[in-house]
């Protein structure tokens, strides 16, 4: 179903089993929106309620649609695609957020914000209403990791259940995680395309229900955890990465000459091996979060001109020219090593001394090998199917396209 001119607002509740308070949400929503003169309607997408929820809500005044994907990201999906306001504003179907003042979101909403989250923390949590873990450890942490990893200076609740947005262009992100995750989702999503978002204050009061949330603790505190951390590889991949490989470098390259003495402190071979480690894992960890941007490119995630940087170093031939060179590099100084032996008759080894070429020569040959492969695993991930249109009948003067390869498109 579409969007129409005539309702200008959907409050959307995802339901399951909420026979205690889907009625008395409904009134509220209902109401709230008739005071402020809004033309709107309240949807509740049902996920497989057992206890009677459906019925109730309907009777309350709210249309109810079925959820076929269980989980709050399923359910929610499910609204926003039968949603006819222009704009949406979801909340908990548990009595637990101020539905009947909606106000505040509709203006910012009107102002030409794309997403509006509440923010329970300025607008008052009332006693009871959220455990002390949440309170005080789980939504200040993830709200502090999002406004840092994706630039969300604004956002101070980054998990606020009730939160409104542009219909239109939230569909256009393509969401798809069923489940409590798809709270981060949202909002991650929405700051990578570089949607306008706003915060309003709102109240968080003791829910009505007799029976414990569907919200787990650990369970989902980890799976928006997760998240927002495979969302941003440019600071949990690349930056580590690079400040791995300078140090690593630093290391070898002071190093190489001789042993070093700080204070009563040496630093010989052992510490030539771990300089040589942090530079092999920095690399991978950069390329590990090219990878992870190439595949946000693909998928619509990111946007493709800012990451053009990561498709044109990541390209085959490329990669192939510079592991090609770090071989030749470990090969060269592997020749060193044995041209110095040899000069020795080969006789017994001054490990001390061969071990300073021979550890960076051989971090540079496996280097080597892991860009190429690199190389070969990007443009993998860049191959693109044509459209459609493409694989329909051509000319004689022109034959269709079936698959093309876009590296560094």
């Amino acid at each position: 179903m579409t969007a129409t001119s005539e309702i200008e607002v959907t409050v959307l509740m995802p339901c399951l089993n909420e026979a205690e308070t889907v009625a008395t949400c409904v009134r509220k929503a209902v109401e709230g929106l008739e005071r402020i003169g809004v033309r709107g309607e309240v949807l509740v997408s049902d996920n497989g309620s057992t206890d009677g929820s459906q019925a109730l809500a309907v009777e309350a005044g709210a249309r109810v649609v079925h959820a076929p994907i269980r989980g709050y990201g399923g359910a929610l999906l499910a609204g926003i695609e039968a949603a006819q306001g222009k704009y949406v504003i979801m909340g908990d179907a548990d009595d637990s957020y101020d539905l009947g003042n909606l106000g505040p979101f509709i203006s910012q909403l009107r102002a030409g914000n794309d997403v509006v989250m509440g923010n329970r923390f300025r607008g008052g949590i009332e006693r009871g209403a959220m455990p002390f873990l949440h309170k005080y450890l789980g939504n200040p942490v993830l709200s502090w990791l999002g406004r840092n990893l994706f630039g969300l200076k604004k956002i101070g609740d980054f998990h606020c259940g009730l939160r409104g947005f542009h219909r239109d262009r939230i569909q256009a992100l393509g969401l798809c995680m069923p489940g409590m995750e798809f709270a981060s989702e949202l909002v991650i999503r929405a700051a990578l395309a570089n949607y306008s978002m706003a915060e309003v204050p709102t109240t968080l009061r003791p829910d009505g229900r007799s029976r414990p949330p569907h919200l787990r603790t650990w369970r989902d505190g980890w799976r928006h955890l997760r998240f927002l951390l495979v969302f941003a590889p440019k600071r949990t991949l690349i930056l580590p990465g690079l400040i791995f490989t300078i140090l690593g470098l630093a290391g070898i390259g002071w190093l190489l000459p001789a042993e070093r003495q700080i204070g009563s402190v040496s630093f010989d071979s052992n510490a030539l091996v771990y300089a040589c480690l942090s530079v092999l894992v920095g690399v991978q960890l950069m390329l590990f979060g090219g990878f992870a941007r190439l595949y946000g490119v693909q998928e619509g995630i990111t946007n493709e001109d800012h990451h053009a940087w990561w498709s044109r170093i990541l390209r085959f031939e490329v990669c192939v020219a510079a592991g090609l060179i770090l071989i030749a590099a470990g090969i060269g100084g592997t020749v060193f090593a044995l041209s110095t032996w040899g000069n020795s008759g080969f006789g017994e080894l001054v490990l001390r001394e061969t071990i300073r070429i021979v550890l960076p020569s051989a971090t540079a040959i496996a280097l080597g090998v892991v860009v190429m492969s690199s190389g070969l695993f990007a443009s993998l991930l860049s191959l693109r199917a044509v459209s459609g249109s493409a694989l329909r009948p051509s000319t004689d003067s022109a034959k269709a396209q079936v698959v093309k390869q876009s590296v560094g498109v």
